[in-house]
C-alpha cells in the first residue's frame, strides 16, 4: 500500500471512530435523559398473590387497567403479581423504578417490609399508592375498606348464622397472615363482635392466607377439641374457608364457616349451604379510586379530591386515604349484592352443579 493510500485509510478510520464515539455519547445521553425524566405515561401495578384468592387477576387488575385508560387514554399499566413472595415483589418494585415509572400502585404481600422500598422510591421522585393493604413507608395515598369494620361484619354474620345457639357456641378462629396489617384489623373487629355473644374462642391460629395451612390448622383444632368441641369457624378469607370446609366435611362436621372476598366459588358454597357468608368488598370502586389517585399523582394533581380522610401507618401519619364500606353476603341477599352490582351473572353462579340450589335460593 503506497503512502497516499495509507493516509486515506487512516483518515477514514479516524473519522469513523469519531462518529462512533459521538453516537455512543448521544445514546448514553438519551438514556440518561430518559431515566431522569421518568416514564410519565406508565403506572406500575403490583398485586400480592393469586393462590388463596381469585380476586386479583379476575377483578382488581382489569378494573384498574380500564379506569386508568379511561382517565388517561395514552397511559399504560405495567403489571406484576408477587405470587405470595415478598422478595419477588421487591424485585418487581425495583424493576419498575429502574424502568422510570413514577407512580406505583402497591398491594404489599408483606406490608411490614416495604418501609425502605417506599422511602428509597420517594427519594427518587416515585410516588406509591398503597392499595388494599397499608404499606409502611411514606406512601402518597391509601385506598382500602374499613378493615376493622370487615372483621366486625364477619363476627356479626357468624353470630347470625349460629342463631339461638350462639350464646353456647365455642368458636375456632383461623386468621390471616400476621405480616398483613389488614389481618390484625379483621381479627380485632371480629373479636369485638363475638365478645359476650358466644361462649368462647377455643382455638386460634394463623392460616397465613394459605388454604393448605388453614386446612392443617383446622385439622389440628379437630384433633385437639374433638368433633363436638366447637360450633362455628371464623375464617379470615374465602380461600382458607374452602380448605376448612373440605376438612370439616371429611371429618363429618357441619358447622357455620364464613369468609371474605366474595369469590364466585364462595358464592356457590353459600348457595349450596356449605359456607354461611362472605364479605363483599366492591372491587370496582376500590380499583377505580386507586386508578384515579395514581393518575392524579402522575399528572401532579391533588389527591385529596379522592382521598378525603387520613390514616396513620406504623411509620407515617396523616396519609391521605379513601376508605370504602364492605357488605355481608348471605344466601338471602346474593341477588341484592354481587348480582345487582353486576359482579356476577346468575348464569355464572348457577352452573349445572348448583342449578337446584340456585332455584331454592331464588336466584334469577
Amino acid at each position: 500500500m503506497n503512502a497516499m493510500m495509507r493516509r486515506v485509510v487512516i483518515g477514514t478510520a479516524a473519522v469513523s471512530m469519531a462518529l462512533g464515539m459521538a453516537a455512543c455519547g448521544k445514546a448514553g445521553d438519551d438514556k440518561k435523559d430518559s431515566a431522569s425524566s421518568g416514564d410519565t405515561k406508565s403506572i406500575g401495578l403490583l398485586l400480592p398473590e393469586n393462590a388463596s384468592s381469585t380476586r386479583y387477576e379476575s377483578f382488581d387488575k382489569p378494573f384498574i387497567e380500564a379506569k386508568v385508560k379511561a382517565l388517561c387514554g395514552d397511559c399504560t399499566v405495567k403489571y406484576s403479581n408477587a405470587e405470595g413472595s415478598a422478595s419477588k415483589q421487591k424485585q418487581q418494585f425495583d424493576t419498575l423504578i429502574a424502568e422510570g415509572v413514577k407512580v406505583i400502585i402497591l398491594d404489599a404481600f408483606d406490608a411490614t417490609s416495604t418501609q425502605s422500598w417506599v422511602k428509597d422510591a420517594a427519594a427518587k421522585g416515585v410516588k406509591v399508592v398503597a392499595y388494599d393493604r397499608l404499606a409502611t413507608g411514606p406512601v402518597s395515598a391509601y385506598v382500602s375498606f374499613d378493615n376493622e369494620k370487615v372483621g366486625q361484619l364477619q363476627g356479626e354474620a357468624l353470630i347470625e348464622a349460629l342463631g339461638a345457639k350462639a350464646a353456647d357456641a365455642n368458636v375456632v378462629m383461623i386468621n390471616g397472615d400476621e405480616a398483613d396489617p389488614n389481618a390484625a384489623y379483621f381479627k380485632s373487629g371480629a373479636k369485638k363482635a363475638l365478645e359476650g355473644k358466644v361462649k368462647k374462642i377455643v382455638y386460634e391460629a394463623s392460616g397465613e392466607w394459605k388454604p393448605t395451612v388453614a386446612g392443617q390448622k383446622i385439622g389440628t383444632a379437630v384433633t385437639t377439641l374433638g368433633k363436638d368441641g366447637f360450633q362455628a369457624v371464623y375464617s379470615a378469607n374465602d380461600g382458607m374457608a374452602a380448605a376448612i370446609i373440605t376438612q370439616l366435611k371429611a371429618a363429618g362436621i357441619n358447622v357455620p364457616v364464613g369468609g371474605q372476598d366474595a369469590g364466585i366459588d364462595a358464592i356457590q358454597r353459600i348457595v349450596s349451604g356449605d359456607q354461611a357468608y362472605t364479605i363483599y368488598k366492591a372491587y370496582k370502586p376500590l380499583a377505580d379510586s386507586a386508578a384515579e389517585l395514581a393518575v392524579n399523582l402522575l399528572q401532579n394533581k391533588d389527591v385529596k379530591a379522592v382521598a378525603s380522610s387520613t390514616v396513620d401507618s406504623p411509620t407515617d401519619k396523616g396519609i391521605p386515604a379513601k376508605l370504602l364500606t364492605p357488605k355481608v353476603v348471605t344466601k338471602a341477599n346474593i341477588n341484592d349484592t354481587v348480582i345487582a352490582d353486576q359482579l356476577y351473572k346468575v348464569a355464572d353462579i348457577c352452573t349445572a352443579d348448583y342449578a337446584a340450589a340456585c332455584a331454592t335460593a331464588g336466584l334469577k
